[in-house]
């Protein structure tokens, strides 16, 4: 069978796709706590969203943009704790 430049090329990427996304999967199995980093994630975009946002959320934006502050500290505390 008689490979193209296009194909090649194809293949080729497909083949680094696979491999990061291989990477990518190990290196969440190999963190502990996933999901408290997704969480983290979550809200420092939640917090930039409402920092940048037109209105105040009924009133409710400042509290809940220093209880997003509150939140992260613990979560990266508990990162913290378990790691020693």
């Amino acid at each position: 069978m008689k490979m193209t430049r296009r194909g090649t090329l194809v293949t080729a990427g497909t083949v680094v796709l696979g491999g990061l996304t291989i990477a990518a999967g190990l290196a969440e199995a190999q963190e502990h706590h996933p999901e408290i980093r997704r969480a983290i994630t979550a809200l420092e975009k939640a917090k930039q969203y409402m920092q940048n946002a037109a209105h105040d959320f009924g009133g409710h934006r400042e509290a809940a943009l220093k209880e997003c502050d509150a939140a992260i500290g613990q979560l990266r505390e508990a990162l913290k704790y378990d790691q020693n």
